[in-house]
């Protein structure tokens, strides 16, 4: 038997298995781990000595101005860092790893920790064999190319700004979009939210070359913009700045028309020539560049071209809350159990501008009392210019626009504005009546001052010193308003001289000794009921005690305001007039609307000066004396627009609705303006039979036609200056009749804005109405037997008519109350471009509204009802029904 080698091998099982499964396709990483381990130090080495060869060069690349490394080499260098990093630490396990081994390399008592390790170790020499083939760069480091914008610094929220911030950066990812303007008042946040653009250019990459930020201001210099736009595109030097204007413009050109550049201008007070400045005018001929800008005034967006403009509004009240929470801090707020009360009405105060909120919050971070915080409430009411910081913050900020008004007229029409209470909407006809009878307008005649008030108006509405109200009205802002009684009452003192105590709650007139130096004073719209001391008031022009409870005033109380121009009584419980008002010789507007007169003194025959007497509401005034109108024969205005509305019997020779006043009209020279009350349809042909008073009518009641059963409405004809009609209470009246081709010819009904009809109970229709093109408001109140308000039948016979017909387009407001047979109001839908609202109460018989889904699109109209009806209303289609679903409100 021949010689047999026999090894033995103590090894059990559960080796075995484990051995098996290393060499079913693991045993590789195992048995070259040794020899990986070994060859890893050694590339690793190699890897740091490659790594360090190209920083050497990049270190004296960057030594060199502008240089920076190439992102690619900043990217690899990071990667070595981190291979490197994680090499060192398989390295050092690594002896651990190699002592697990047995069976000569090949297997390892814990096959599982070496396969693992193994599998690290041979992937990380393929991680440096990939580096050392990245790292051969011909080119570690370029020019470094400046920021694309300029960080600036900006508190990091944006409250209330959010909405506004993504709609002007959507406009500038528009490319029709060249231009845009943000105009807003003083303080209210523009430049905030133009910083916020600027400093989004870092956070968002975008394809603009380069970002601008100019600061323009009220002195406007052309080459102080140059200088700016010239050091930010690398044009700045002592030579350059000493080029001239027009070779500067050249030089920036040529580079500007070469970039895709946004221009931030901030504070624009009037229009920059850009052209003359040397940059290429926005657009898509223009690589697409932008120009953004902020302004005081709506008009400048106009005069620099701006294809959307944006209005920067205050706060809303939840926004406002917080930014004024911000300010004073949890610490203070919650300091007292009734402070965060408090802390809401001192935030209300500051009428959610960004500026007053912040200043106000500030100050009173440190207030930790309810009687501080009582005691600030107090004096933001009374004399807010004392609080810490808005006298010599934010007032002189604002003051920026009211000094820069074009001229001290309208200078002085917005201290006017100031006379009125907080948050009060100031009719726009009343206003600028009180300011031709204060003198401040110097047109020829009526319409001409009136125009020159709306231009003005206009004005301060642009540069947002007055906001708008309702329809024809105004307001002004609350800060805004402190401000200008601080310039009327300290600043301007002497000139001005203001007494103010509008809507504070007065039960009794402030002391009489107070009023001596006084020019203008406001009492209104508080709670007195008698003015029983007599003022010496020598400078007063402008007394307003409207909107009191006034029921007695002493006979004598006019007697020492000899310069005393415009007189405000309305809303006033007077029954009559104190005779001593026969002593305002200098009077030129007397205001009684809405009183309780119920017949006026002779002693009026004295106001010789009187040009404008507005009686408009006085619902009870039944007596005018005889040649009283007649003998104000300087009157150029007279409203009396629902004059003994509430008076029933049949109007007396002595009436005011008397045909005998229609003729003391006649005689008045200087007449230009008229709102009249005529109670018979002879009163109305006697009106209509006069050429001037046709001229003259501005709003036309008729009411109580006793026995007239039809009404030539086209009598109404070339009423070119008619905007309101109110036809009530004529009880018999069916038919309003309308001569067709007069109406094709003519277009009778262009200045008619407002139509009410009231009680009218046999009405069948307001055909008439599909032909006042300018109409914004319909009222229609208790006609019971009207079924259409534009009847198809009508039409049938004259298709001429209807061809180029487009009722209603600019209709705002919509109201129908108690019209129960009313099934009707037009055959056709119609798109209502401006309808804001429509109300119908007890008008279950319409069925039918005329809207279609083109009506709903982009606007919020509400629509009032009760739900019963709207249930049932019946639509065009689906779709118009689910457009106007979230409208309703019942």
């Amino acid at each position: 038997m021949g010689n047999i080698l026999q090894i033995s091998i103590s090894c059990d099982g559960a080796i075995f298995n484990r051995c098996l499964d290393c060499f079913l396709g693991k045993a590789a990483y195992i048995r070259n781990l040794q020899e990986n381990v070994v060859a890893l130090k050694t590339e690793l080495v190699k890897l740091i000595e490659a790594k360090n060869d190209v920083m050497a060069r990049v270190v004296n690349a960057e030594r060199q101005p502008m240089m920076t490394r190439l992102n690619k080499v900043h990217g690899w260098l990071s990667r070595v860092d981190a291979v490197t990093a994680e090499a060192d630490e398989l390295t050092r396990h690594g002896s651990q790893e190699i002592e697990k081994l047995c069976l000569g390399g090949y297997c390892s008592k814990n096959c599982k920790s070496s396969y693992k390790f193994g599998k690290q170790v041979a992937k990380k020499l393929r991680d440096i064999e990939t580096l050392m083939a990245e790292g051969a760069f011909e080119v570690v480091a370029q020019r470094a190319s400046e920021s694309v914008a300029e960080e600036r610094p900006i508190e990091p929220t944006v409250v209330g700004l959010q909405l506004q911030l993504e709609q002007v950066w959507r406009c500038l990812e528009e490319e029709s979009v060249g231009i845009v303007g943000l105009y807003g008042m003083g303080g209210v946040g523009k430049t905030t939210l133009l910083t916020h653009i600027n400093n989004k250019f870092l956070q968002r990459p975008t394809n603009f070359s380069c970002v601008i930020w100019v600061v323009v201001s009220k002195d406007l210099r052309l080459e102080n913009i140059q200088e700016t736009i010239g050091e930010k595109i690398g044009l700045l030097n002592d030579t350059w700045k000493n080029r001239r204007i027009e070779q500067k413009a050249q030089d920036i050109f040529r580079i500007l028309k070469e970039k895709k550049f946004v221009l931030l201008l901030d504070d624009l007070w009037q229009r920059v020539d850009l052209t003359k400045v040397g940059v290429p005018l926005p657009g898509p001929q223009n690589n697409a560049s932008k120009v953004v800008f902020t302004t005081r005034s709506e008009e400048v967006c106009g005069l620099m071209d701006a294809q959307k403009k944006f209005k920067v509004a205050c706060l809303s009240d939840i926004d406002a809350w917080e930014l004024f929470r911000q300010k004073v801090g949890e610490e203070a707020l919650h300091s007292h159990p009734a402070i965060l009360e408090l802390a809401h009405t001192v935030a209300k105060e500051c009428g959610g501008l960004p500026l007053a909120l912040i200043t106000v919050g500030r100050a009173m971070a440190c207030k930790k009392t309810p009687e501080e915080w009582r005691y600030a409430i107090q004096v933001l009411r009374t004399s807010s210019s004392q609080f810490a910081g808005l006298g010599n913050e934010v007032y002189p900020l604002l003051r920026f626009s009211y000094d820069n008004l074009p001229n001290d007229t309208i200078r002085s029409c917005l201290l006017y504005c100031s006379l009125y209470p907080e948050d009060y909407c100031i009719s726009k006809e009343n206003l600028i009546d009180c300011w031709i009878g204060e003198g401040f307008l110097t047109e020829r005649d009526r319409f001409g001052e009136q125009n020159q008030g709306y231009h003005i108006l206009g004005i301060l509405l642009h540069v947002c010193l007055l906001e708008e109200g309702g329809d024809g009205e105004v307001k002004m802002h609350d800060v805004v308003r402190d401000m200008a009684l601080w310039i009327a009452c300290d600043i301007e003192k002497e000139k001005e001289n203001f007494l103010v105590y509008a809507g504070v709650g007065l039960t009794e007139a402030p002391e009489v000794k107070g009023w001596a130096n006084a020019r203008r004073i406001s009492l209104m719209d508080n709670q007195i009921t008698n003015l029983s001391e007599i003022p010496t008031c020598p400078h007063l022009l402008t007394l307003f005690l409207n909107k009191n409870k006034l029921q007695m005033i002493h006979n004598d109380f006019f007697q020492f305001m000899p310069s005393l121009k415009v007189l405000n009584l309305s809303h006033a419980e007077l029954t009559e007039l104190p005779v001593g008002i026969a002593q305002l010789v200098s009077l030129q507007h007397l205001d009684l609307s809405e009183s309780d007169i119920s017949e006026l003194p002779e002693e009026l025959k004295a106001l010789v000066n009187l040009k404008c007497l507005n009686l408009e509401w006085t619902r009870y005034l039944i007596t005018i004396p005889r040649q009283l109108v007649s003998n104000l024969s300087r009157l150029h205005v007279l409203r009396m627009f629902g004059a003994s509305n509430n008076v029933l019997d049949e109007a007396s020779e002595d009436s005011v609705l008397g045909e005998l006043v229609v003729e003391e009209l006649l005689g008045l020279k200087y007449l230009e303006v008229i709102s009249f009350n005529l109670r018979s349809s002879r009163a109305l042909q006697s009106f209509l039979s006069s050429h001037k008073l046709r001229s003259c009518i501005q709003a036309l009641s008729l009411q109580h036609f006793k026995d007239t059963t039809f009404l030539e409405i086209s009598a109404l004809a070339d009423l070119k200056q008619l905007n309101e009609l109110r036809i009530s209470e004529c009880k018999k009246l069916e038919e309003l009749k309308i001569d067709y081709p007069g109406v094709v010819q003519r277009f009778v009904f262009h200045g008619l804005k407002k139509v009410d009809i009231v009680k009218c109970n046999k009405l069948k229709d307001l055909t008439f109405l599909a032909f006042a093109p300018n109409l914004k408001s319909i009222e229609v109140l208790g006609c019971v037997a009207m079924e259409e308000i534009v009847s198809v039948g009508k039409f049938a016979a004259v298709p001429e008519v209807t061809a180029n017909l487009n009722p209603f387009a600019k209709l705002q407001n919509l109201k129908f109350f108690g019209v129960i047979n009313l099934k009707s109001i037009y055959w056709k839908p119609l798109p209502f471009p401006n309808l804001k609202s429509m109300s119908f109460l007890h008008c279950h018989k319409l069925k039918k509204l005329p809207l279609d889904s083109n009506s709903a699109r982009e606007r919020n109209i509400v629509i009032r009802g009760d739900r019963k009806w709207w249930e049932q209303l019946e639509w065009v289609d689906e779709a118009t029904r689910n457009a106007f679903l979230p409208c309703f409100k019942s």
